[in-house]
């Protein structure tokens, strides 16, 4: 897969301990399959990093809320603004296609929020926040609601909330005229499954949903509707080898950029498993499950020419990366390791052709 122009990687690390200062920027190798350092942006402990879908502008959880950047054509960051969530830090963030709105998750407070976003990529101001409610299964991690993932749906009428501590997905109906959440259904997972994180497939047919202590992949086919969404679970599927260790847990999930493979990373077990991925069914079939030299694989960024991975390996403090055999099923270390201070999560962008 032939690519041009030029690409950025930015990973958002924790700077309470004062090793790292927010964000890292570097620049990509998309033939070696490496990064190579830049420099570092300050922002106070970002815990997640996502950019625009126009890929213009960055955005970062930080103890402050929400901060934007604009992202400049040699790949540089230069401050927009910052926005605050109302409540406690976030732990995840999405835009929807059209950059209108910001989703923000809130594990700690079991919040959902949504921000407007201006024309420039400034974050705006709180259109509207919910608060879950209920008590999950009697277990350390997951007794009280932790949002953990908020997305919008492809057809922008709905959003769906994973909830960690509950053990369920809550579905909203998101009206553009009074931008309020409205909870109109909800998925229910297994007792104690704590699903993690979603993602959509680009043409809006199918979700895949990661539950950290289920370990497993769920695969669900999407249709719209006017007051709910017709949603079914079509596959379930593991995230770990036979060999798992009793305390691995499920943690990054990522589409290859043609969306033919899916990537799961598996603290723990310290782990990649590789998927082929059926376009027409929405199917997986795992290729592989191997370790990557590294702890807690917190991330995964997938290169642009779909051959190579970079694990943000919080754990350890390591980016490691990786050519992908997909006939063979491998993971072959493609340069050495590269030390960041607890990285969080990385967000690869096209800056120029």
């Amino acid at each position: 897969m032939a690519v041009s122009g030029k690409y950025m990687a930015y990973v958002g690390s924790y700077s309470y301990t004062g090793k790292a200062k927010g964000i890292t920027v570097y620049d990509v190798d998309v033939e070696k399959g490496v990064f190579h350092k830049r420099c570092e942006v300050e922002v106070d402990n970002s815990s997640y990093v996502i950019a625009s879908s126009d890929g213009k502008t960055l955005y970062s959880i930080a103890d402050e809320g929400v901060v934007a950047f604009r992202i400049l054509e040699n790949g540089s960051l230069s401050r927009l603004n910052s926005a605050k969530i109302n409540g406690m830090r976030g732990c995840h963030l999405s835009t929807d296609a059209d950059d209108k709105y910001i989703f923000v998750s809130g594990y700690h407070d079991g919040k959902a929020t949504v921000l407007r976003l201006g024309k420039d990529g400034a974050v705006g101001e709180i259109v509207d926040g919910v608060f879950h409610k209920g008590l999950g299964s009697v277990a350390e991690r997951n007794f009280r609601p932790h949002v953990s993932c908020c997305r919008r749906t492809p057809d922008n009428k709905f959003v769906l909330a994973v909830d960690s501590g509950l053990d369920q997905v809550k579905i909203y109906k998101f009206d553009e005229k009074d931008e309020h959440l409205v909870q109109v259904d909800m998925i229910p997972c297994d007792i104690e499954s704590a699903p993690r994180c979603f993602r959509f497939s680009a043409d809006g047919k199918f979700a895949y949903l990661l539950s950290e202590q289920k370990n497993t992949i769920d695969v669900f086919t999407y249709e719209t509707g006017n007051r709910v969404p017709k949603i079914e679970k079509i596959q379930t599927i593991s995230t770990t080898g036979k060999k798992a260790s009793q305390q691995t847990a499920a943690c990054a999930l990522r589409f290859s950029p043609d969306e033919k493979h899916m990537f799961c990373g598996n603290a723990g077990d310290e782990t990649v498993s590789v998927y082929n991925r059926d376009p027409e069914t929405g199917l997986l079939t795992q290729i592989c499950c191997l370790p990557i030299s590294g702890e807690y694989p917190k991330d995964i960024a997938v290169f642009p020419d779909d051959k190579h991975i970079a694990c943000i390996n919080h754990g350890s403090g390591t980016i490691t990366f990786f050519k992908v055999d997909y006939e063979k099923g491998l993971l072959i270390m493609s340069a050495n390791e590269i030390k960041c201070n607890e990285p969080n999560s990385c967000a690869i962008v096209k800056v120029s052709d």
